[in-house]
């Protein structure tokens, strides 16, 4: 198999430029950092530009047992060449698709306030491969209005837990509740792929507790509607609850 060229890849995804107009923004984000618990979750300030990190978390060091210095002074580069070698292409057409969305589906004002996740294994200290779930959003956009600096949250899971690979784009609504405006499976075609958007959003807002009511309110749509959805998703699904139908995702959480 050919290798694949990450860096001329990336570049024609994003082709920016590197000028940082948020400094007193990621000041800000470091202080904060300060305080936070250590858990199984870090956050990097990333730069598709310069393809370096703008700041990391001390949580990445504790989360993957590699030191914050490698991923420095390595950028991008370094963290790229820790990817499994299964999800370099998959993760690719994941930013591909994204971005593509973003700049031919979205206007200016919509791109400001989008979030994406998507989600690959890269290999950790010990060599083993661990899980991640990347959701970025946008801080600063170029003259062309492409993301150049974003605020990355990464949530570490198990290696071995078999997860497509999946990227999603949300927008923040008026109610500040995010509804999804894309979704690809990268790794298959399968049933999952059939959920549409606005059923992934009630998913994700039942797996967060709410009611119909609630789930109405936040999506700017009638108490019917949800409850038609709700009806076709367990059909789709071959579910007979909303019970299992919550099982079922709190175990493909990158599904939606």
């Amino acid at each position: 198999m050919e290798p694949i060229n990450i860096n001329a890849i990336y570049n024609e995804i994003f082709n920016t430029y590197p000028e940082v107009e948020i400094k007193e923004h990621i000041r800000k984000l470091i202080e904060l950092d300060f305080y936070y618990p250590y858990n199984t979750t870090f956050f990097c300030i990333t730069n598709t530009a310069s393809q370096r990190f703008e700041y990391i978390s001390k949580n990445f060091t504790a989360c993957t047992g590699i030191p914050k210095e490698n991923l420095n002074n390595g950028g991008m580069d370094y963290f790229w060449s820790l990817f499994h070698p299964d999800d370099l292409q998959p993760w690719l057409t994941c930013l591909k698709s994204l971005m593509t969305f973003t700049m031919n589906e979205l206007d200016d004002v919509m791109r400001k306030k989008m979030s994406y996740t998507w989600n690959y294994r890269i290999k950790n200290h010990a060599g083993e491969y661990i899980t991640i779930i990347q959701n970025t959003t946008p801080l600063q956009f170029d003259a062309q209005e492409k993301p150049i600096i974003g605020l990355a949250h990464y949530t570490v899971l198990d290696g071995n837990l078999n997860m497509d690979i999946c990227a999603t784009a949300k927008y923040l609504n008026s109610k500040n509740e995010y509804e999804t405006l894309f979704y690809k499976n990268i790794s298959s075609e399968g049933l999952l792929n059939a959920i549409s958007n606005r059923e992934r959003d009630i998913i994700r807002l039942l797996l967060a507790n709410q009611t119909s009511n609630s789930i109405a309110k936040s999506l700017n749509i009638s108490k019917h509607t949800v409850d038609t959805h709700r009806r076709n998703i367990l059909k789709k699904l071959g579910l007979s609850s909303t019970y299992e139908l919550l099982n079922y995702f709190k175990n493909n959480l990158s599904l939606i």
